[in-house]
């Protein structure tokens, strides 16, 4: 093999295993938290299930978007591209036009489903068009 594909793919493996470590602290460290929670709430309502507390889902903030603000930035993302693009790069670029963390993936996973959303709403109103893609990807562009 050629030397600068072995050192790419170690320097690839040591940021994943940098990533991964990370992300076991973070883990631990909201195990914690709950943990510190949980005995402050056995202390306070001893009579309390804890186990009956659901997980509380991810929900946007409703300043993302405004009615219409969405679908008029995802169509000017598609109007100022030269290339198609696909539905997770348009979520991207959404994203740092509006100075979010693009890096989330959380995030960029709901604002590809709202940006899919707004797309296909687009479509049926004939201002958008998909074609296809690589693999199972539809790339957009404006009609």
């Amino acid at each position: 093999m050629t030397d600068y594909m072995v050192t790419g793919l170690v320097k690839k493996r040591a940021e994943l295993a940098f990533d991964i470590e990370r992300t076991h602290e973070r883990l631990r460290e909201l195990v914690n938290a709950l943990e510190h929670i949980d005995g402050t709430l056995r202390i306070v309502a001893p009579d309390m299930e804890l186990e009956a507390i659901r997980p509380k889902a991810f929900r946007p903030p409703d300043d993302w978007a405004k009615r219409g603000q969405m679908s008029r930035l995802v169509l000017s993302i598609l109007r100022t591209s030269k290339e198609p693009l696909t539905t997770r790069e348009i979520a991207a670029q959404m994203l740092l036009e509006r100075a979010m963390d693009a890096e989330d993936q959380r995030m960029l996973r709901v604002m590809t489903k709202r940006v899919g959303v707004a797309l296909r709403e687009q479509r049926d109103k004939g201002r958008a068009t998909s074609v296809d893609g690589p693999g199972q990807y539809q790339l957009w562009i404006v009609s």
